[in-house]
């Protein structure tokens, strides 16, 4: 570009917006990279022009930030103490940046629309739960807002223990874990384990694969944190749009649709094998109670070769994860060959919709009060209890305290969420009974 005559910072952003469309359009792993790219883009920029480098705003008091849209990098350096709730143009429910502000515990609104015309300075109200953003509140709508966030705080704090509806039906409570730095916060939640152990931290951004003893020294630590509860290890989720260099293709055409997860792994059983024996490895030396399960199982015949692999390492329970329609409408199959089954509702809702996750025009389609999402955890539910099999949601629809119920009314035994969202989920959980959630169940239907 400076060889056409461009100036610096004009030759920067053009050759970065090049790259910026060429991973929007790979979608999947490399779409959710372009905030990342173009958080590169303008430090390059800013650089370049002999200015201070670009951040995080901070006016010196509590504040909303407001903006077209945030990379997973900076949110995650989000102070709660000072940044009080998100908003973004960009993005959707299940996206990254939408996932690590529910783990800070903020409130998020994520693809609303022209958020970016708000002027520093404009009183807004941030509803993350209902998904709203009301500009210029009147006292009465602010006095309404922090009644209702003090009436959750006071249902957190009188919430603790073991989840069950309030005729004492039992509910698993799990965490959602999935990088090192949120394993202290995750394991003085009060929790009955770990519902989801993404393990993808421990291959990505590397040119060769993890060996087996570092593989065990991470998974020691979690099961240790975790000595007495459940941790339930996700195998390794990767393909074209979770790129490794040493097991994935880069090329493929739709990534979502293509050889990730479970797929993967087939492909190079040496990686699976190897990490289910750092796993078994691991397990032997704690006190946690270990279950492994497969990402992206889409036929039984899945389900069955990795629970028999899993099994030959000496890892007694197995199981496979429903993310594709294809898995729920078979379900009952899917149990028949493992131990327990786990609906992941992100994935689930962008293969049942046909609905990208990371778009935020399509936002609403993603909605997990979808019915015919609902549907989907019904008949796995309804298939899980037929066979005796435990099934569960590790999705963001497992933080919501009042979809919760319409989970466990669905069948669903046990949620795993962010830490922060167990303690409404628990409380929503202790004001109903059975019965009662049974009956909202139908309504959502």
């Amino acid at each position: 570009k400076v060889c056409e005559g461009r100036d610096a910072p004009h030759a920067l952003a053009e050759a970065f917006a090049g790259f910026a469309a060429t991973l929007r359009a790979a979608g999947g792993y490399f779409a959710e990279r372009v905030a990342d790219l173009d958080d590169l883009r303008d430090r390059a920029v800013a650089h370049a022009l002999g200015l201070p480098m670009p951040g995080l705003p901070d006016p010196g008091h509590p504040y909303v930030l407001v903006a077209a849209d945030l990379s997973p990098a900076d949110t995650a350096l989000l102070d709660p103490a000072r940044v009080r709730a998100l908003v973004t143009e960009e993005g959707g429910p299940t996206s990254h940046t939408a996932i690590l502000a529910k783990i800070l515990g903020l409130p998020a609104v994520v693809a609303c629309e022209g958020a970016a015309l708000l002027t520093d300075g404009s009183p807004v109200l941030v509803d993350g739960g209902a998904g709203t953003v009301l500009t210029d509140p009147s006292p009465e709508q602010v006095a309404g807002a922090a009644a209702e966030e003090e009436r959750r705080r006071r249902t957190a704090a009188a919430s603790s223990g073991p989840g069950r509806t309030a005729d004492g039906h039992p509910v698993r409570l799990m965490v959602n874990l999935g990088a090192p730095h949120e394993l202290a916060a995750a394991a003085e939640a009060d929790s009955e384990g770990v519902g989801l152990f993404r393990t993808e931290f421990l291959y990505l951004d590397r040119a060769t694969a993890p060996g087996a003893e570092e593989q065990r020294e991470t998974y020691r630590r979690v099961f240790d944190a975790f000595a007495g509860r459940r941790v339930v290890v996700r195998t390794l989720d990767a393909g074209a749009d979770k790129p490794l260099p040493f097991a994935t293709a880069a090329d493929e055409p739709n990534p979502a649709l293509g050889v990730r997860g479970l797929r993967t792994a087939v492909r190079h059983p040496e990686l699976l094998d190897t990490q289910l024996a750092a796993v078994a490895h691991a397990a032997r030396a704690t006190g946690a109670e270990v279950w492994v399960m497969a990402p992206m199982v889409s036929v039984p015949a899945e389900a069955r070769a990795f629970a028999e692999q899993a099994r030959s390492h000496g890892l007694r329970t197995a199981g496979a994860m429903v993310e594709v329609p294809a898995a729920a409408l078979r379900a009952g199959q899917l149990a028949e060959e493992c131990d327990f089954l786990s609906i992941g509702t992100n994935d689930l809702a962008q293969y049942a919709f046909a609905a990208d996750r990371m778009l935020g025009s399509l936002a609403a389609l993603l909605d997990p009060w979808q019915p015919a999402l609902l549907e989907l955890v019904r008949q796995s539910a309804e298939a899980g209890t037929a066979h005796g099999r435990p099934v569960g949601v590790c999705g963001e629809a497992a933080s919501d305290p009042l979809l919760a119920l319409v989970l466990v009314g669905l069948g669903v035994t046990s949620l795993s969420a962010a830490p922060g969202c167990l303690a409404g989920v628990r409380g929503s959980l202790a004001s109903r009974t059975l019965a009662e959630c049974r009956e909202l169940a139908g309504l959502a239907l």
